[in-house]
């Protein structure tokens, strides 16, 4: 059984769950981190890549000399890949809306209709 990974170093080893191919020891690979950056205070964070630290706090350290050092940036956030979790491109239709659903979509309300109705009516 092949070994699926977030960590695109594993999935480029095709390694089955089997194999001890590939076995570090600790501190033998560092962990790996997901960056995440604000540029301005109040803006959302936006991913811009990962690094490879022994420890979270590193990692802020690492990230801050790899990801803001030439441009703007205001705070970082760091997590572990293993932290990530992503839904399956198969399961796109969970996030399909109902269509009995119309009140949340604006363009079901016709006001423009009802205004001009009852403007003709005040006019006649």
């Amino acid at each position: 059984m092949k070994i699926n990974s977030l960590d695109p170093r594993i999935e480029r080893a095709q390694l089955d769950s089997e194999s001890q191919q590939g076995m570090n020891t600790p501190m033998d690979q560092f962990q790996t981190y997901e960056v995440f950056e604000q540029k301005k205070r109040g803006t959302h964070h936006i991913h811009v890549g990962s690094v490879h630290a022994p420890n979270a706090e590193l990692a802020a350290v690492f990230a801050k000399e790899q990801y803001s050092r030439r441009g703007q940036c205001v705070n970082i956030w760091v997590a572990p890949t293993t932290s990530i979790y992503a839904t399956a491109y198969e399961d796109a239709d969970i996030f399909e809306t109902t269509p009995s659903k119309y009140h949340r979509d604006p363009e079901s309300y016709k006001v423009m209709d009802r205004i001009q109705a009852y403007k003709q009516k005040q006019n006649a």
